[in-house]
């Protein structure tokens, strides 16, 4: 089986790190990382008019209705960049639950914006430290109303909309709801995290409107499967920053010089490198097979995801470790670079879930598989 992509999605491959280039150098990182992961409204319209929000939305939609191996080659791109943009909130998370359980007249209403980057959605989950689980949820909706808080909801202060999960009395003991953030029941904290480049808010609802999303008492199983979905692009996104990480460390190695050489002549460099490059090419491997198990709806897209999710995290804080390591006491100084990818690796390891949450979903896609 060849999981290589094809000529067209290496041409958008091209075109996109070409454009983020163009428009996203590091300087607009920086610039976002010193403004507090300010919202540019100026590069997302220029996002959504190459047509990346559209990705996976279907044609009715007013989407581009392309296979998910092309937004992973997107995806990829955005962690090169370490792009400071509300694209994962917007559409690994809110559009997927949109798609997965929205009605008819939800998605009718809402993916068109989503698609042309009119609207920018996030999911809410979050409610403290700690993993959440269903029982532990205490948002409550009942009557059309939500009331409750969650906590450093990504892109949560620029967001129009979020999927918010709540408690449920009934089935699984969770509900998905969809929640209009523009109103006077909703108040937004902003709340900074290590990679303040992203913005994160926390979010209380005091009887604000909302409406379900799916069916009732299935909130928790859809969740599930929409972090597993989103597992395998926020993985795509780590591969291409763990990449451009130890591309970076690389550079800088064969430049520097100590002692009358490069200092990338140095075995103790050399291993640092190496050892990059085995993880990031294991974890690339395993995103491969994310990749196809996500658009192929696959039955083990929950192995395929946890596999791609730990391996993807481990790479890219190694990356990032070592890049900084690399460039010695210089590497930690404001001045470089190297921080950006620290920083963006911390934040993706803990967005859907922690290192150690995946480990342990992977475990049990591998005994759920051993038994069938």
């Amino acid at each position: 089986m060849n999981f290589e992509f094809s000529d067209e999605q290496k041409l958008l491959r091209d075109q996109a790190r070409g454009f983020l280039a163009d428009h996203c150098p590091m300087t607009k990182v920086r610039e976002a990382l010193e403004n507090g992961g300010a919202f540019d409204a100026e590069l997302w319209g220029k996002v959504a008019e190459m047509g990346w929000t559209a990705t996976v939305i279907p044609e009715e939609f007013d989407g581009l209705g392309l296979s998910y191996v092309e937004l992973v080659v997107i995806a990829e791109e955005l962690g090169r960049a370490v792009a400071p943009l509300p694209f994962s909130s917007s559409v690994y998370l809110a559009t997927e639950a949109l798609l997965m359980a929205g009605s008819a007249e939800q998605k009718e209403k809402w993916l068109p914006k989503l698609a042309g980057g009119e609207v920018v959605g996030t999911f809410a989950l979050a409610e403290g430290p700690g993993r959440t689980t269903a029982a532990g949820l205490k948002t409550i909706a009942s009557n059309g109303v939500l009331n409750g808080s969650k906590e450093a909801v990504a892109d949560g202060d620029i967001a129009h909309i979020a999927v918010v999960a709540s408690a449920s009395d009934s089935g699984d003991g969770a509900g998905l709801n969809l929640v209009e953030l523009d109103q006077p029941g909703v108040t937004r904290s902003p709340q900074r995290t290590l990679d303040f480049s992203r913005s994160h808010a926390r979010l209380d609802f005091s009887d604000a409107a909302s409406e379900p999303l799916g069916a009732p008492g299935a909130g928790w199983a859809a969740t599930q499967k929409l972090l597993d979905r989103a597992a395998v692009l926020f993985a795509w996104e780590q591969v291409g920053g763990a990449d451009a990480a130890l591309e970076m460390g690389k550079e800088y190695a064969m430049g520097r010089f100590a002692f009358g050489r490069p200092i990338a002549s140095y075995q103790a460099i050399k291993h640092k490198l190496a050892e990059a490059y085995v993880k990031n090419t294991l974890a690339r491997s395993n995103c491969y097979y994310g990749a196809w198990a996500l658009d192929t709806d696959a039955p083990d897209l929950p192995l395929a995801a946890a596999t791609a999710r730990v391996s993807a995290t481990q790479a890219y804080y190694y990356a990032s470790k070592e890049n900084i390591q690399t460039h010695g006491g210089m590497g930690y100084t404001w001045e470089f670079d190297c921080q950006f990818h620290y920083r963006r690796a911390k934040l993706l390891s803990v967005n859907v879930g922690s290192e150690g949450q995946w480990q342990d979903k992977l475990v049990t896609a591998i005994e759920q598989s051993n038994v069938a």
